[in-house]
């Protein structure tokens, strides 16, 4: 039954929504994506700056790239490739590319959109710009409920699963321990909160990103004289034009948007919840940032992984086996069997990050619908912990049915308020682009230039008299 519901939705439903309304993006934000690509790289640069009080843009950013680098980077580029042949890496490629012009609208419109709790922190995300963009408090509760379900539990049984499962093929080690283990560690990480768990992603996030891509890459450079027929032989089979995976291109288009928006998450909802809680002087300028790092996780760790597989020598066409597995053997058909050996352990880093990000993501959109609960949150931490257990010891094609299931029905729900706010988006984008001509090297969001839009006003500066005439001076961020 899951699959006969994951195949309606995230074999047709999904592709038509993430690539179709990502095309519509792209082109009513007049490629905002190629426009600032390089200007994405400042905006990183200039995210390093820290926030006292808040968390800070850069944080905002390991954050994102802690949920985002997870399992669908290696144990979903495995499956792509098996299930899809080459060309599904096509496709991933594809949909990174308008889900980067997505994620900037979504993320943007968070930032916009964002309030105060009482302790000072920022909050936001889809469920709080359907609220106060669309004032329909009750879609906002539909979205917080499908984010609970997706990240909170199911994606975190999948990722649980993914690590323990690799564990198992290196070392022999029984997933229920293994699983034991990992959720105890998640459980002394959760009680800290937002602001621990950004400090555990400051940290982990750059290294396990940086190992893995230096292995990859040594593994590249190794056969760097296949590149260049591999890179034609991925965009051959995603049209159907390499005999050998002739017959796969409906395979390679559903896995690659598939598998694509599991690891870039870009429309799901997910990365504005995050996006929202970073200080920064302009909406859109945390928009660029994510944007960025969809791009850093397809084009460049995702790519990574399926050029592993392609160039080891281990997949045929044909291949039939796990996703996974396929990944370690290819590592280390090339290195040797400590390839295995550091597939789990990177996966074990890629994962525990991620279901931090996951649990801040169910957390916030708790919180939404229930408000500040000792209590509830208490429960929901134990849910989280018990089905991290349930998912370590499940079979995958389970786990990934319900993951993809709720997964769609997130994409579907937020795609549409993004639809009905986008305007409100191309006026922050506007806003942007006009202080970037004035010669604003940073620019800010005024509360005055959006008093028709429900905003927390508190949040954003309030221009000086003596300057409103004045475009070139602009008076800072609260």
């Amino acid at each position: 039954m899951l699959e006969a519901i994951n195949g309606f939705l995230s074999g047709k439903l999904l592709i038509v929504l993430v690539v179709g309304l990502g095309a519509y993006f792209t082109i009513k934000t007049r490629f905002v994506q190629l426009r600032y690509f390089l200007h994405m790289f400042k905006v990183f640069k200039d995210s390093l700056t820290s926030s006292s009080t808040q968390i800070s843009s850069f944080q905002a950013l390991m954050l994102s790239l802690a949920g985002r680098v997870g399992a669908g980077n290696i144990a979903g580029v495995g499956v792509a490739v098996t299930l899809g042949g080459p060309g599904a890496v096509f496709w991933m490629w594809v949909t990174a590319l308008v889900g980067m012009a997505t994620t900037l609208m979504e993320c943007s419109l968070a930032q916009l959109y964002k309030r105060r709790d009482a302790s000072g922190q920022f909050h936001g995300g889809p469920s709080f710009y359907i609220e106060h963009g669309l004032k329909m408090r009750w879609l906002g509760v539909v979205m917080a409920v499908l984010l609970v379900v997706t990240f909170g539990f199911s994606f975190n049984g999948l990722q649980s699963h993914a690590v323990t499962h690799s564990l198992q093929n290196a070392f022999g080690i029984n997933p229920t321990y293994s699983g034991i283990v990992l959720a105890g560690v998640l459980g002394l990480v959760f009680v800290g909160g937002i602001k621990r768990i950004a400090k555990v992603a400051d940290l982990l996030v750059p290294v396990k990103t940086l190992a893995y891509i230096g292995v990859t890459l040594y593994v590249i450079v190794l056969q760097f004289d296949h590149v260049p027929m591999m890179l034609l032989t991925i965009i051959k089979s995603a049209f159907g034009l390499d005999q050998a995976f002739g017959g796969l291109i409906g395979s390679a288009i559903v896995m690659g948007v598939k598998r694509g928006v599991f690891a870039n998450e870009a429309g799901l909802g997910s990365a504005p919840n995050v996006a929202a809680v970073a200080e920064v002087k302009h909406p859109i300028s945390q928009g660029v940032v994510q944007a960025f790092s969809v791009f850093f996780d397809t084009f460049v760790i995702c790519t990574c992984t399926a050029l592993l597989i392609l160039l080891s020598g281990f997949y045929t066409a044909g291949f039939a086996g796990d996703g996974l597995v396929l990944t370690q053997n290819s590592l280390a058909a090339v290195v040797g069997d400590w390839g295995r050996v550091f597939i789990s352990v990177a996966l074990a880093l890629f994962v525990f990050t991620s279901i931090l990000y996951n649990y801040y993501l169910g957390e916030n959109n708790l919180k939404f619908i229930l408000g500040e609960s000792r209590k509830v949150l208490l429960g929901y931490r134990t849910l989280v912990l018990a089905l991290i257990l349930w998912g370590s010891v499940q079979d995958l094609s389970t786990v990934f049915a319900f993951a993809d299931i709720t997964m769609t029905l997130c994409a579907l729900v937020n795609l549409i308020a993004l639809t009905l706010l986008y305007k409100v988006g191309l006026r922050l984008l506007a806003d942007y682009d006009k202080q970037r001509k004035a010669g604003i090297a940073e620019p800010v969001l005024t509360a005055t230039a959006f008093e028709d839009v429900n905003i927390d006003k508190g949040i954003w500066s309030t221009p000086n008299p003596e300057t409103v005439d004045n475009p070139a001076i602009v008076v800072g961020h609260r």
